[in-house]
């Protein structure tokens, strides 16, 4: 007796979609990966980007690039605004960062990724390309817990009180830049440690969803706008919190900002403001790091490892894939 399996139409259409774009974010991290350790930031940018859009425009969407590699004028492909996909099916918005991590593949150093996210049309927050201060925390704690505007060591200690530990039990993630040393004494100053990054807060971020895993409760600090909505896609798939401001210090960042439908230069978005409807988060590693195996060239295969999120199901999927029709990495 043969049984039938029903999927509506539109569900089908969505989980498909969470393969295709596996696909898109493995084809750009492969083609990053081919220029690991060569020193050019710019050529390995633009060869995973190329690749990002040649997939994304295989796919059976009406996508708008939402958070891109910039504005237009800055930008020849995946700018902000571009259209992407075969023009049918469903009006999605697309957020991509083609290679976070530049400097980390360029070196050869750990954490480098493919990364992008798709959610309903209209559902995310359109940003500009300028700085965002964040802070986020895993699931499980009472709304509020942490706040944007409280100072580090107060959050560090709302936190530990939360979790029922001391706060020398409490680990911060944070960007090493100059522009938080007032960041890092304010953590150490409650006893609590500080593990620093070179690069990569979007799986900076996400390593705060899972800290008896990645003994991460918390990240704190500044860093680029796009980043921060992709981050907030992949907690609103796994959990967390996470709050955030733009930073609109001159008049020509807030006339940007303004033009992308942000009226209120210092309000504080949440996940649900920057990622509000049923979204997709996917990240493939270039180079290997905490979240991600990198790619991997083996004689007749191609290695791959992504990381798959659905909000609407919470599912998180973890890909590893052996590729051996290589062709469709356009080996020219």
């Amino acid at each position: 007796m043969s049984t039938h399996i029903s999927v509506p139409p539109q569900l089908l259409l969505e989980r498909i979609l969470t393969l295709e774009i596996v696909r898109v974010t493995e084809r750009a991290a492969v083609s990053a990966a081919r220029l690991r350790g060569h020193g050019n930031e710019k050529a390995a940018d633009q060869a995973a980007v190329d690749a990002m859009r040649r997939e994304l425009n295989k796919l059976p969407i009406e996508g708008t690039v939402v958070i891109g590699e910039g504005e237009r004028d800055e930008a020849p492909m995946l700018f902000i605004g571009e259209k992407v996909g075969m023009n049918a099916g469903p009006k999605v918005d697309i957020a991509v960062d083609p290679l976070e991590g530049t400097t980390l593949c360029a070196k050869a150093m750990p954490g480098a990724i493919a990364t992008m996210a798709m959610a309903e049309g209209g559902t995310l927050l359109n940003a500009p390309d300028v700085y965002m201060q964040k802070i986020a925390v895993g699931p499980g704690y009472a709304r509020g817990v942490v706040e944007l505007d409280a100072s580090p060591a107060d959050n560090i200690r709302r936190l530990a009180k939360a979790k029922g530990v001391d706060p020398s039990a409490i680990t911060a993630l944070v960007l090493d830049r100059p522009r938080h040393a007032d960041i890092i004494s304010g953590v150490r100053s409650t006893g609590a440690a500080v593990r620093l990054i070179t690069d990569g807060d979007v799986a900076g971020v996400i390593h705060t969803a899972t800290p008896d895993e990645t003994g991460i409760d918390i990240y704190i600090g500044t860093g680029g706008a796009p980043e921060g909505v992709l981050a907030a896609t992949a907690l609103r798939c796994i959990g967390g919190q996470m709050q955030c401001r733009l930073i609109l210090d001159t008049a020509e960042k807030r006339e940007r900002a303004e033009k992308m439908g942000v009226k209120d230069p210092k309000m504080i978005y949440g996940i649900e403001d920057m990622a509000k409807g049923d979204c997709l988060f996917a990240a493939t590693g270039v180079t290997t790091g905490s979240l991600l195996t990198g790619v991997k060239f083996r004689k007749d295969v191609i290695e791959t490892e992504t990381v798959v999120m659905r909000s609407i199901t919470g599912t998180v999927r973890y890909i590893k894939a052996e590729h051996r029709q290589l062709d469709k990495f356009h080996l020219d």
